[in-house]
């Protein structure tokens, strides 16, 4: 093998743009606020970045975690770090300043990139006994007024001098993704360059993402649904990109209209915040094409309201986690009514099972665990064999997700492992009593989560979040549960509140849930 073959052959996240933008140079890449940049001169930027992080002693392999909402300057940094060959560590902007500090110190990152609304929380979170020694200041949608005491991304994007060559492979790290810490605390999912690129092949087959779409990314850019699965694959194919940090309902139908967006992503929490949005008319909205969903599941009857209010639009129901770079499984816009509910089936690049304990494939009907083969999947956790081991046992990925696998192989998700509750000595899936309840008209939205109970061990308790304008109380509840349900899958509680927590991906987060009623 000759010394040059490695890089002759290289493939890594910033050579996909590089190679986007020699077909493409023209092409409009990126659109945020009033910023606007072709595919060449995003590149070209690039690259000047990539420079810029050198100069400020940024080496190859170096941790950079990013504390920041959505903006051009965030899009650009994420290639720019992959061209130096430095790992990028995303961190969920909602945290609280001990967390943030808890990831920094763990990932080992010493530059902190952040914008002007962040800097108070990541100074906050550096000075926590971490070992960030410096700063980048990134742009917002909005003007802002940058940061002082920090290496300006302007400053940073106009460095001129040349980028040394990295030896960079496929196989090197790109990035640590930390979980949403369910546990004790997150762990870090150590995700290489070819992991994320065999997952952006399997976004353009299976989600039909074309060079055609014009996508606006509004979920937060840290999440790796947002980064991974839609705004990294539509860069590798060559798509125009509408990039904003304010996923309000209001907001996002003006730049749906505005940009004539064919193709969206959102949780099932957000479409539900358009679908009720006084702002709402399908007739601005004729140019979507492709709507996506995922994070968390659609409800049923959300799902009809969709396609009664949206018929012109395609629907895919993407599942996956952290792990594995994050999209596992996929439902597309065929089967959203024929089998409502499902993840769908493993797309191109992945292998999926439903087992039992024994790592057996569980009978048709049957409630078991999903696994996963694929080169999506992570290296591992950093810092712990332990978890890691677990994770892997078998030989397979261990996804912590309970389901049922049907005659055809439609794989539906019936709860996470945590949140299946026991109740009365009977295990009961949140998620089954959630679509009975998202039957009533007038829910909006509703969340099932289990509660200590003397009797029960865990009682039933469903939180509703009603229509505005209608009335409903815990009687009807239970009476149309218990018409259609065994009982002890009935809520034993009913709770009405005016909103459900969530974290910036829209995901609910029951155990805010849990900890709120669980003394009330």
């Amino acid at each position: 093998m000759t010394a040059s073959l490695p890089q002759v052959r290289r493939q890594t996240i910033a050579d996909a743009l590089r190679r986007t933008a020699t077909r493409l140079p023209n092409k409009s890449a990126i659109v945020c606020g009033n910023t606007e940049w072709t595919y060449a001169e995003f590149d070209a930027l690039v690259s000047r970045l990539a420079a810029g992080l050198h100069q400020i002693g940024i080496r190859e392999g170096d941790r950079v975690a990013v504390l920041s909402r959505n903006s051009h300057g965030f899009a650009a940094l994420r290639f720019a770090l992959a061209r130096r060959g430095a790992v990028m560590v995303p961190i969920n902007f909602m945290l609280k300043a001990d967390e943030v500090a808890y990831i920094l110190r763990h990932s080992g990152a010493q530059t902190l990139a952040t914008d002007t609304d962040l800097t108070p929380l990541a100074r906050d979170a550096a000075s926590k006994d971490t070992q960030v020694q410096q700063y980048i200041w990134l742009p917002s949608e909005d003007a802002t007024q940058p940061s002082e005491g920090m290496h300006l991304f302007d400053t940073l994007a106009a460095c001129n001098d040349t980028l040394p060559e990295v030896s960079l492979q496929s196989t090197d790290l790109a990035q640590i993704v930390y979980t949403s810490g369910t546990e004790s605390s997150p762990k870090g999912a150590m995700l290489t360059h070819d992991a994320v690129l065999w997952q952006y092949v399997s976004c353009v087959i299976n989600a039909e993402i074309a060079e055609t779409d014009r996508a606006l990314h509004a979920l937060p850019l840290y999440h790796c649904a947002q980064l991974d699965v839609f705004f990294g694959p539509a860069v590798y194919i060559g798509s125009s990109n509408i990039i904003t940090g304010k996923p309000v309902p209001d907001h996002l139908l003006k730049l749906l209209e505005q940009h004539q967006i064919n193709s969206f992503f959102a949780p099932p929490t957000v479409w539900i915040a358009l679908l009720r949005s006084p702002a709402f008319d399908a007739d601005k909205l004729q140019h979507l094409a492709k709507g996506y969903y995922g994070a968390s599941i659609m409800p049923v009857e959300v799902l009809k309201e969709l396609a009664r209010r949206l018929p012109n639009v395609r629907l895919w129901n993407l599942y996956g986690q952290t792990e594995i770079a994050p999209l596992a499984t996929m439902l597309p816009p065929e089967d959203q009514l024929r089998k409502p509910g499902s993840c769908g089936k493993a797309v191109i690049n992945v292998e999926t099972r439903v087992v039992n304990d024994a790592m057996q494939d569980v009978a048709i009907g049957e409630v078991g665990e999903i696994v996963h083969r694929s080169p999506h999947l992570m290296l591992g956790y950093l810092n712990d064999e332990a978890k890691t081991a677990a994770a892997f046992s078998g030989g397979w990925f261990h996804s912590g997700d309970l389901a049922t696998i049907d005659e055809e192989g439609y794989i539906t998700v019936v709860d996470r492992k945590k949140d299946m509750i026991k109740t009365g000595g009977e295990n009961v899936a949140s998620r089954e009593v959630e679509e009975m309840i998202y039957q009533l008209p007038q829910v909006s939205e509703v969340a099932v989560i289990g509660l200590p109970d003397p009797k029960w061990v865990e009682a039933v308790t469903a939180v509703i979040v009603l229509k505005e304008g209608t009335e409903l109380d815990e009687t009807a509840v239970f009476a149309h549960c218990n018409a259609h349900m065994a009982g002890f899958k009935v809520p034993k509680r009913v709770v009405f509140a005016t909103s459900l927590p969530k974290n910036p991906s829209g995901k609910v987060l029951k155990r805010d849930l849990r900890m709120t009623y669980a003394s009330s």
